[in-house]
């Protein structure tokens, strides 16, 4: 398993608007994904754009060898062949890394009807129960039980069927394709989520053989193939890292050019930045983010593709800090998503937590005590401090608090960021940041 160092910090000196170009790597949540799905074939797969620089992606890489994968990686491509699966057993410290070890679920099975997968683990920001993917499994035919920290799974063969997901899970509607695609009959799944990443997964699998349906009311339908064959993928742009990146241009009053940038997969992204007050421009090759006078404050809701992402929540609250007003911001994906409030309210930030739903969309967490809405007084001068990261997204939001504050501001957590950006502290340094990597 590669080391990933855990003292590592960031320095940052703030208050220099950012300006140039910067590229995007490919999707982690996707190219993660797909090494994964890649293991249902023992032939060979190729796939470019991988963010191979991405700790994440260099832990799904070595959870695969351990299984028996052989996995070359030169630059932006990786190569992986599963030819014989030597083991079906995933070391529980993958479990606590992260939760791409209960998404081998399906390729184990198939290959060697048996797997032994750790409950588990992840960011911070809520309790992401599995039981979607269990419940699931056990509908296509899987005997589930739990021993100490692991979930053992049987199946002589996994038999396909109908499973109405309770909430369109993404990791579960991933988990219930890759396992559909080898089973027997046809696998419906119902409320599923149909993100990009998603969408990117069902083309690799379809260029791999399988068949697979998206239906307009949210039902995914997979035919059970025999066998599935080795292909070449181009992963699809990281739109996290473009909403990240466009943020940090607007919020420090630059002009930043994003290359790879999409569309597409963005619109509600874009809807909410021109609400704001910031403008961009869609070119040939990307998406220009530029300050264009006053933020102006929004009220909004995260919600499930096509609506606005919960991973683009803490970097809008960034900049909702310097709209002149009060912005409302209703979480209804996580739970606990707020959790990194705290520390940017060490900043001087005016930010206050409610347990009530400040919205209109209909919500998990209604009559429950969890701090799930957001109320948000701006503009407010952020004033560098010595913060901590809580998890991925939050990780990279402090980075932008950071770059905006007065003064210098030290992130402690640098691992938690590089599970998702590749090289952050070079690209924010080519854009004119004043940022550095320190122990």
């Amino acid at each position: 398993m590669s080391v990933i160092p855990k003292n590592e910090k960031f320095l940052i000196r703030g208050g220099k608007p950012l300006h140039g170009k910067v590229k995007v790597s490919g999707a982690k949540n996707s190219a993660s994904k797909i090494i994964i799905a890649s293991i249902l074939t023992s032939e060979k797969c190729t796939l470019n754009n991988s963010p191979n620089k991405i700790s994440e992606i260099q832990t799904t890489a070595d959870m695969c060898k351990l299984l028996g994968s052989s996995v070359k990686i030169k630059n932006d491509t990786l190569s992986i062949r599963s030819s014989k699966i030597k083991r079906n057993e995933i070391p529980s410290e993958y479990g606590n890394v992260n939760r791409i070890s209960i998404l081998t679920a399906g390729p184990l099975l198939h290959r060697t009807g048996e797997a032994f997968i750790p409950i588990p683990g992840g960011c911070k920001i809520g309790s992401r129960p599995v039981n979607f993917h269990i419940e699931g499994l056990k509908k296509l035919g899987c005997n589930v039980e739990i021993k100490d920290d692991y979930y053992h799974l049987r199946a002589d063969s996994l038999i396909g069927s109908n499973v109405q997901l309770e909430y369109p899970s993404v990791g579960a509607t991933e988990n219930l394709i890759i396992a559909g695609t080898l089973a027997k009959g046809r696998t419906n799944i119902f409320n599923a989520a149909i993100e990009p990443e998603i969408m990117d997964l069902i083309k690799f699998l379809q260029k791999m053989g399988a068949i697979i349906e998206i239906s307009t009311d949210r039902r995914i339908t997979i035919e059970g193939v025999d066998k599935l064959f080795g292909t070449d993928h181009s992963i699809i742009p990281d739109r996290n890292q473009v909403v990240s990146f466009a943020v940090a241009g607007l919020a420090t009053k630059g002009d930043v050019f994003i290359e790879n940038a999409v569309q597409d997969d963005l619109i509600t992204f874009l809807n909410t930045v021109r609400r704001v007050g910031g403008e961009f421009q869609v070119q040939e090759k990307g998406i220009r983010f530029f300050y264009n006078g006053e933020f102006k404050p929004v009220s909004l809701e995260t919600n499930v593709h096509p609506g606005f992402m919960t991973d683009w929540q803490q970097p809008m609250v960034i900049l909702l800090t310097q709209a002149n007003g009060i912005s409302i911001i209703h979480e209804t994906v996580y739970e606990k998503r707020f959790g990194y409030v705290t520390e940017l309210k060490k900043m001087g930030a005016e930010i206050e937590l409610y347990n009530t739903c400040l919205g209109g969309l209909n919500c998990r967490f209604a009559n429950r005590e969890y701090y799930h809405s957001a109320v948000v007084k701006g503009p407010t001068v952020l004033n560098g401090k010595e913060i901590i990261v809580p998890d991925l997204r939050a990780g990279m939001s402090y980075l932008i608090a950071g770059l905006l504050a007065k003064g210098k501001t030290v992130v402690k957590g640098a691992y938690y960021i590089d599970r998702g950006y590749e090289n952050i502290d070079v690209k924010l340094k080519g854009l004119g940041a004043n940022i550095k990597r320190i122990k």
